[in-house]
């Protein structure tokens, strides 16, 4: 498949990513479609005679010299940025999003999807989470990465970011989908994350080299995260958060939908309980309701998976570790009530809460404060 002439396709005006996979999928391979007549072409799903013409004509004026040429700079720009194009009748295209309504007929693409990508989880939410959210985000993603599950989501700041760092941390493999060119990292702090992530899964957009991060693109983009996907964790978001778009559209293309449900007064979790209580999402308090609702999805996997991944991390903790664990939450708690609710000396406490930190089950936020994380 010549990715060249794909590109060069693209810049036929009115050929849209939908009409132009037709195209190529009617007639095999894009540079047959170079030497086809307007009644050829105008038998395509999709083409009226006059858009045939259309293409006809373009192809036969001086624009195509126009298109080979865009063509040619953008595939040196992508070979600069060591990528490739992965084209929709190509082996390694992920065989879930072929099965959307709308798959991208090529992507642009930079380390290398796996076969074990099949078995992926998307976790999106709120560009603004509060501790809660981002101590879930990172207790689901690196109970993914544990059991093989690759971890899909959007590179944005806040969720987003907890997610495929997390995913990285533990060795997991994560997919970013970027809503700009390859060569554009969006939010540019990230550039660092995307290089690891690189290394260890990869970076997919559907968006040309050079294409800055325009608010439109985002929206588009979410349908490939959600294809990508067997389902779709929303962690924490409001109700008009860009992860609810997210969310309808993997209801769309028929995958689960699973919700953290949070605090009732919190606006960043008006939108997870909304996904639940409208019943779009299911409710999920561990990664073992998500394995639950997947297991036929995940056959190949369950010789690997551990019953109980939750239950898991709480093993080997002594009596004392124990009691300071079940005094805790997900939300901050300061040292000094902790100390109150375990009726313990406070320096005691804190030895406890040394070894559980170690144990990768707490964690420590500024001001003496700590919370949950498994």
């Amino acid at each position: 498949m010549s990715a060249f002439d794909l590109l060069v396709l693209s810049q036929i005006p009115h050929i849209g990513s939908n009409r132009l996979r037709l195209l190529v999928s009617h007639f095999g391979k894009p540079e047959n479609i170079f030497t086809k007549s307007a009644r050829e072409i105008a038998a395509v799903e999709g083409f009226s005679k006059k858009l045939a013409s259309m293409v006809v004509h373009f192809l036969k004026s001086t624009k195509l010299d126009e298109a080979k040429r865009y063509a040619e700079k953008q595939l040196s720009k992508l070979n600069k940025a060591d990528g490739k194009i992965v084209s929709f009748w190509e082996k390694r295209y992920p065989e879930p999003l072929k099965k959307i309504y709308d798959p991208p007929p090529y992507f642009f693409l930079r380390g290398e999807i796996a076969e074990t990508d099949k078995y992926s989880l998307a976790i999106v939410g709120t560009r603004t989470p509060s501790e809660y959210g981002i101590t879930m985000a990172e207790r689901f993603s690196r109970d993914c990465a544990s059991i093989g599950i690759t971890v899909v989501s959007g590179l944005a700041r806040g969720i987003d970011t907890v997610a495929h760092q997390t995913a990285v941390k533990s060795s997991g493999r994560t997919i970013a989908v970027i809503g700009s060119g390859l060569d554009v990292c969006y939010p540019p702090e990230n550039r660092n994350l995307m290089d690891r992530i690189i290394s260890n899964g990869a970076v997919i957009s559907e968006y040309e080299m050079g294409a800055k991060p325009d608010a439109v693109n985002f929206p588009r983009r979410n349908r490939i995260i959600s294809g990508l996907s067997l389902g779709t964790l929303v962690v924490e978001t409001d109700v008009d958060g860009g992860a609810i778009i997210t969310t309808n559209m993997a209801l769309d293309q028929n995958r689960e939908v699973f919700a953290i449900p949070g605090n009732i007064t919190a606006k960043k979790s008006r939108g997870c309980n909304m996904l639940i209580k409208e019943s779009k999402a299911k409710l999920v308090e561990t990664m073992d309701d998500i394995l639950a609702e997947l297991s036929g999805k995940l056959k190949p996997l369950i010789h690997t998976i551990p019953q109980g991944v939750q239950e898991k991390a709480m093993d080997g903790l002594n009596l004392f570790e124990r009691k300071v664990y079940d005094a805790l939450s997900f939300d901050a708690l300061h040292i000094d009530l902790l100390a109150e609710r375990c009726h313990m000396p406070t320096a005691d406490v804190l030895v406890h809460l040394l070894g559980l930190e170690f144990k990768g089950v707490v964690k420590q936020l500024p001001g003496k404060t700590f919370l949950k994380i498994s």
